[in-house]
């Protein structure tokens, strides 16, 4: 029996069984390009709850994670915080909209571009673990410009390591926005967003026209 198997016919590994009243929606991106901010101000407007992946305060670890573990036990702490985000989602929908500030493709992207790695490599270990994930019914993949990207960071009052990387090493930046390109080609949720020189407010304008026509509660 495959792991991908076991996990299936396991009932200790199954999800929550929920109902589901409203929306999943992911904001994708690199750091700088407004997800969290973004991810606040729709949950406010929407009436719904959002969290970030890897969500608090097991996100207090990545630090630590990044500096010190080798790369498949990094990847092993961001996929147990995809599945932990997951639970948090299903939750949220049994009364309403949940937003993820980042879900599973950041997590391959990320780490594929980190480490020099294929998208399809890095989605190819987490493959057992997919059938637990909650599916998304709309993606918003941010774009922002390399110049307001560097100037976000540097002003971002909890600039991490991370952060710092991506302003140092333009090769890394270049490898995350093409890993994020890939991912998103692929994904039947993907709609895109331009932020540079629009404000959060009318990003959110942009990003609610973007709802399928499913109810939002009222």
């Amino acid at each position: 029996m495959t792991a991908a198997e076991t996990i299936t016919t396991t009932p200790a590994y199954q999800p929550a069984a929920t109902g589901r009243a409203g929306l999943f929606i992911v904001l994708e991106g690199i750091s700088g390009s407004g997800k969290s901010t973004l991810a606040r101000l729709l949950a406010t407007r929407l009436r719904g709850r959002h969290f970030h992946t890897v969500p608090a305060p097991v996100s207090d670890l990545q630090p630590y994670i990044n500096a010190s573990a080798r790369p498949l036990p990094q990847l092993a702490f961001y996929l147990a915080g995809v599945l932990h985000a997951s639970d948090l989602a299903r939750d949220a929908l049994r009364d309403g909209l949940a937003i993820a500030d980042r879900y599973l493709n950041s997590v391959i992207a990320n780490h594929a571009a980190v480490h020099a790695l294929a998208n399809d490599s890095v989605a190819a270990v987490i493959a057992p673990f997919t059938s637990y994930l909650t599916v998304p019914d709309l993606t918003i993949y941010l774009h922002t410009s390399p110049h307001e990207l560097a100037r976000r960071m540097r002003a971002k009052p909890d600039q991490t390591r991370s952060d710092h990387d991506l302003l140092t090493d333009p090769g890394l930046l270049q490898r995350l926005q093409d890993r994020y390109d890939q991912i998103a080609a692929a994904d039947p949720t993907a709609r895109h967003l331009h932020t540079t020189g629009r404000s959060p407010a009318e990003l959110a304008d942009l990003m609610t026209v973007m709802l399928p026509a499913v109810a939002v509660p009222a």
